[in-house]
């Protein structure tokens, strides 16, 4: 197997191990601090919160995460940020309102690392042929951790209507494993360079191996002010928000809707499965597909994401009450709630969510692949502040304004990101016709030298 395409697989199983625990923590996070509240009330800590504190953290961290990068390189970024991932699961032990909250704030500042580590790394190890097909071969792998971790935590929160200790700390424990076998996969990256282009070494901006921190702060600050990142940047703030919404609101109020049955809190873990489902599905799709999608263009495929999460919006409306965010509750919406039509509409965030992650990923990692190390914790900075902001309001706004907003950021991140395509491709025709017309330019014969010259 080649050198570079074995990095991108041990990149993903790291991080398919690494964020099984994670993002099934994340899934069940809400759910399970109720019932560590109701079993000691002098523990306070609350899901939405902690959540909101580390893609707050994240946020702010990531204006860091370049040049903490240029001193430790990609590598070793991943590493410090998965043992701090390892840490925030670990904590789940040792049940403490502050000791949750400091976790959160060091898995924030991990989080910048690991992910801005993530981009830099993926891009290192492609080029403009391969980096759709690895962008999307990674993601399928990634969102593997939403299948196997909330498969495991459907079986063991089966017949449960509240989580006991004992079942808690199996729980963690085997998440707490599963993180450290991460690390180790992220522990065999090899380093790698990237090969440069001709456009490499004609280009001024490209970024220096011996790049200060400070420079590479300041180059991020230079391309966070350029037309096309801040249009991008809709789009970012969009797969923030919607992060947020599938990834801890959606399942927590899949089972906080009590009307789904008496096996409401095992459909939470289920909802998880249901969303993997459907990012495997499209990063497979979008990573065989790879080279026709840099061919045809991303925008189609995002506008498929648009579509298919506009339609996951209107179901959800009609089939979850109002005040499902907000904890357990009879009430019901326009339908009698369905379980089957909820584990749909999971599998249809799930898809979308790949849809435009998978294009965002070939996006920076082609157009910004100079400075992928900028671009990707610019994605992240932008990513992480909407879903901080999203994890605020969701324990004060009723479902139907979540989907509200949902839906009209969705459009503006949808337009904004295809601008941005169709600009790209302008350019590539345009630069792509400058030495078909140099060579077609008038020849001039010099009679003093008797040598050609071209205009």
């Amino acid at each position: 197997m080649e050198r570079k395409f074995l990095n991108v697989i041990l990149l993903g199983f790291g991080f398919m191990f690494v964020f099984t625990a994670f993002q099934t923590m994340g899934n069940i996070e809400k759910t399970i601090l109720d019932s560590i509240t109701q079993d000691d009330p002098a523990f306070t800590g609350d899901g939405y919160t902690s959540l909101a504190i580390i893609y707050a953290t994240l946020a702010i961290c990531n204006w860091m995460a370049p040049s903490i990068i240029s001193i430790t390189g990609p590598r070793g970024a991943m590493l410090i940020g998965a043992l701090t991932y390892l840490f925030f699961i670990v904590t789940f032990l040792f049940p403490r309102t502050w000791f949750l909250y400091v976790a959160s704030v060091l898995i924030g500042a991990g989080a910048a690392a690991i992910w801005t580590g993530q981009g830099n790394y993926l891009t290192l190890n492609s080029d403009a042929e391969t980096i759709s097909r690895n962008s999307g071969i990674f993601w399928a792998m990634l969102q593997c951790s939403l299948f196997f971790g909330n498969l495991f935590v459907f079986i063991k929160f089966q017949g449960k209507t509240h989580i006991d200790l004992e079942t808690r700390n199996v729980v963690f424990g085997a998440l707490t494993a599963v993180c450290a076998v991460g690390i180790v996969f992220i522990l065999l990256l090899r380093p790698t360079r990237r090969a440069p282009t001709i456009d490499d070494v004609k280009s001024e901006m490209a970024v220096s191996e011996a790049e200060g921190p400070m420079e590479a702060f300041r180059g991020a600050l230079r391309l966070f002010c350029t037309s096309d990142m801040i249009l991008l940047s809709a789009a970012f703030v969009y797969t923030g928000v919607e992060l947020s919404f599938f990834s801890g609101v959606y399942s927590p109020s899949i089972g906080f809707t009590l009307a789904m049955g008496e096996n409401a809190k095992q459909l939470v873990g289920l909802s998880g499965v249901f969303i993997g489902m459907g990012e495997v599905l499209g990063g497979a799709i979008f990573g065989i597909l790879g080279n026709k999608t840099t061919r045809w263009g991303r925008d189609p495929v995002v506008i498929m994401g648009y579509l298919i999460h506009m339609t996951s919006f209107f179901l959800i409306f009609i089939n979850l009450p109002n005040a499902a965010p907000f904890g357990d509750t009879m009430d019901t919406s326009y339908i009698t709630p369905s379980p089957y039509l909820a584990m749909f509409c999971s599998f249809l965030l799930g898809f979308g969510d790949a849809c435009y992650n998978t294009q965002i990923y070939s996006m920076l990692g082609g157009k910004y692949a100079d400075n992928s190390t900028s671009a990707f914790a610019l994605f992240k900075f932008t990513q992480s502040l909407a879903a901080a902001s999203c994890f605020f309001y969701s324990s004060r706004a009723p479902l139907s304004v979540q989907l509200g907003v949902l839906a009209v950021l969705a459009s503006a991140g949808t337009a904004a990101f295809c601008r941005v395509e169709w600009r790209s491709r302008a350019r590539a025709r345009a630069a792509a016709l400058e030495p078909a017309d140099d060579k077609l330019a008038p020849a001039t014969h010099s009679l003093a030298d008797n040598t050609l010259h071209y205009d």
